[in-house]
């Protein structure tokens, strides 16, 4: 069985999977939002893809700790997905600083600032599974 996370934003969702023992994060895409249909329906093609139904959802918290708007925009695109897949188990996890830990990965990596944005939604869901990993043990 693989995890998938999700780092849903207002223009696009970035994608990761997990290795099938449960080790490692990769990486999928990132999609670029269109309409709920159009998002859901990539996602459910994915999730045949890499076989599984567990997604890591991450949740963007204040850094204080409180749930504010955009957490219940979140809340809201994993109601939809649920509505879709409902056999899917949801996850939510604190998403904080995932964006920053992987655009410095990105920085770090000497990656150009045009393919940084191209790919850092779908590296914020690579941290953000991996952190759900990493709590496993």
């Amino acid at each position: 069985m693989r995890i998938m996370s999700l780092d849903v934003g207002d223009r696009t969702v970035g994608v990761a999977v997990s290795d099938e023992l449960l080790f490692t994060a990769q990486g999928v895409e990132t999609i670029r939002r269109k309409s709920y249909k159009n998002d859901l329906g990539r996602i459910k093609e994915l999730s045949r893809q890499f076989e599984t139904t567990k997604y890591v959802v991450g949740l963007p918290k204040n850094m204080n700790g409180t749930v504010g708007e955009r957490c219940e925009i979140v809340k809201v695109f994993a109601a939809k997905l649920k509505e879709d897949i409902p056999e899917a188990e949801i996850i939510f996890w604190d998403e904080r600083l995932s964006t920053v830990a992987a655009d410095r990965y990105l920085l770090e990596a000497d990656i150009s600032r045009a393919k940084r944005k191209k790919v850092i939604d779908k590296m914020a869901a690579v941290f953000i599974l991996q952190g759900y990993l990493d709590s496993l043990r």
